[in-house]
């Protein structure tokens, strides 16, 4: 779509002079910067690499982002011991500080995931079912609309029956639609068992699997890097903060208050495809 706003600020782009003194004091480590405008308070812009200097140079040599830089008044950097760390403080900070031209972790407390229960399947919601812990949930979905689309999505891929997946109603003892346009293989006529249907949905869904929490409660990751020593503190997928010493990590004891789908991203990584001596166990 034509956006005639972005169009005259990129026509327009010039180097953002009044910036280029910030450059000498960035670092060249992971971390988090913070663009702001003319009120500190309120941020413009929050990122995160493990190179702050390179990558906040790179916004520098954008065009499209004339307008994010021509507001700019400043630019904070905060830098962390590594990778893991930066991107559990942007996902914070997003979160938190919910900066103007951020919106991609602007998550909705509220989630949705698919649930397969015998051979049906039905969408729950996070705020009736623990995520953290409930077997057979399979993706996270900011919207039931998007769950639904998700599930008639690998139904058209896999032929398998609306009806059966309660997309759409069946009549009693005859064949879908679908089936007559040989888009369904026919569990709703018996041309195919539930027991197979169900059995291709749930192989279609296996990359969607949600990892249920496999400690008994808290956490603390430990990056290390630069002789500095970082505990990222974790509670059932949640990011709880990062603290200097395993003392303070084994104090910092607060309430999960939701499932989040964001750091439960980040964190599936460090947790179940790295060296798990990272990992110390609090409770």
């Amino acid at each position: 779509m034509w956006n005639p706003e972005k169009e005259l600020f990129t026509e327009l782009y010039q180097y953002p002079e009044h910036l280029r003194h910030t450059l000498e004091n960035l670092p060249g480590s992971s971390g988090v910067y913070i663009f702001y405008g003319d009120d500190n308070a309120f941020p413009l812009y929050i990122g995160k690499s493990v190179n702050i200097r390179s990558r906040v140079m790179s916004h520098f040599r954008n065009p499209a982002e004339a307008k994010l830089l021509h507001m700019t008044r400043d630019i904070e950097h905060i830098e962390t011991t590594g990778e893991v760390g930066a991107l559990l403080l942007e996902s914070d900070l997003i979160k938190t500080r919910r900066p103007l031209f951020n919106k991609r972790l602007r998550t909705a407390r509220k989630l949705c995931s698919i649930r397969l229960q015998g051979l049906t399947a039905s969408i729950v919601f996070s705020d009736d079912v623990d995520f953290s812990h409930s077997e057979d949930l399979f993706g996270l979905f900011k919207t039931k609309m998007s769950a639904v689309e998700k599930i008639r999505d690998i139904a058209d891929q896999e032929k398998l029956c609306y009806g059966a997946l309660g997309l759409e109603k069946l009549t009693k003892n005859r064949a879908c639609f679908r089936f007559s346009l040989g888009k369904c293989a026919g569990v709703c006529c018996g041309k195919e068992t539930p027991e197979a249907h169900q059995e291709r949905l749930r192989s279609a869904l296996s990359t969607l699997k949600i990892r249920s929490w496999p400690y008994p409660g808290r956490i603390a990751i430990v990056e290390e890097a630069r002789g500095q020593t970082d505990y990222h503190v974790i509670n059932h997928w949640f990011y709880l903060g990062t603290v200097k010493t395993l003392e303070a990590a084994k104090a910092f004891d607060i309430a999960v208050p939701h499932f989040d789908r964001d750091s439960y991203k980040i964190l599936c990584r460090p947790l179940f495809e790295t060296d798990s001596s990272k990992v110390i166990l609090l409770d």
